[in-house]
């Protein structure tokens, strides 16, 4: 029975609830809360799936006895297949932020040999150390995070915003950096590519990428004010960081009427909201653990004789 629950849990979260929660319009009041949430729905989807390839042999056995050659087969079985969905994980994920660290050391060299940032008299008067002006009449501006960050803008952005847009813009791209945002989305990049194909779902992604440039969105807007951010973002229209995952490759369009219809004040039910998401995150992960694993743990270590 505790294999069952597992798998029929593993399966809501895996097929049914990112859908549900992609399409919600609370997350936008409270964006930090709802990437916990997210991130608490992916680690259970991953516990519920080694506890059903755990718990399943055992159940299935269970009249056989644990000493007998058929249950001693389905345990090393089931012990193999665990191994081989955290190997998978552990792999997806090593090659996920291999790629994103070579990929970011060739991009964070070229923005340095192209920095013509000493030539533009736009910029505010405080800015990052590791900023970078890159000629061209696109208006864009993006991160490089890392151990050497960088922001990148354009020239084509400096030429169509003021100091004071130019200001919030750097800060929007200072909160992604500040609070690893890039650590978030590799997590998320490399669950999706290990998960098989029937089982995967690209709505996390795409619904967690907007969730974090709400935060950054949040994080400029103490900075700088809503206004000078609102109207940024409407200028540099669906421009995107080259960095970004191919996968979360959302509705840019989409993305930033979202980001601009929350940008007009600030919401009174946003703490509210915060803390149920926090404690509904917290309960995905405590609850089944402790009705269903807890359990059937202790049934499964008086079985096998240690």
């Amino acid at each position: 029975m505790t294999a069952l629950l597992l798998g029929a849990l593993g399966l809501t979260l895996s097929l049914v609830v990112p859908g549900v929660l992609a399409t919600a319009r609370w997350p936008a009041r409270a964006p930090a809360a709802a990437v916990v949430l997210w991130q608490s729905i992916t680690l259970t989807g991953i516990l519920c799936a080694l506890g059903v390839v755990l718990a399943a042999p055992q159940e299935l056995v269970g009249a056989l006895g644990s000493g007998t050659p058929a249950g001693v087969a389905a345990l090393l079985a089931a012990l193999a297949v665990a191994a081989v969905i955290i190997i998978r994980l552990l792999a997806s994920l090593a090659g996920v932020t291999h790629r994103s660290r070579t990929r970011r050391a060739r991009h964070r060299m070229l923005v340095d040999l192209l920095d013509t940032a000493e030539r533009h008299g736009e910029l505010p008067d405080e800015v990052p150390a590791g900023l970078r002006v890159l000629d061209g009449p696109l208006p864009f501006a993006y991160c490089l995070p890392g151990r050497r960050p960088r922001v990148v803008l354009s020239g084509g952005a400096l030429r169509v915003l003021d100091r004071i847009q130019v200001g919030a813009v750097i800060a929007h791209e200072q909160a992604h950096l500040r609070h690893r945002h890039d650590l978030v989305m590799e997590s998320f990049t490399a669950f999706y590519r290990a998960v098989p194909g029937p089982l995967r779902s690209r709505a996390p992604l795409d619904a967690v990428h907007l969730l974090l440039e709400m935060v950054a969105d949040d994080a400029a807007r103490r900075r700088c004010g809503a206004a000078p951010l609102r109207s940024a973002l409407a200028v540099l229209g669906d421009a995107v960081s080259p960095d970004g995952p191919a996968e979360a490759a959302g509705d840019a369009g989409e993305e930033r009427r979202r980001r601009l219809s929350r940008l007009t004040g600030d919401d009174p039910r946003s703490a509210p909201v915060a803390a149920g998401a926090v404690a509904a995150a917290i309960a995905l992960l405590v609850l089944p653990t402790v009705i269903l694993v807890v359990p059937w743990l202790d049934r499964a270590l008086s079985a096998w004789p240690l």
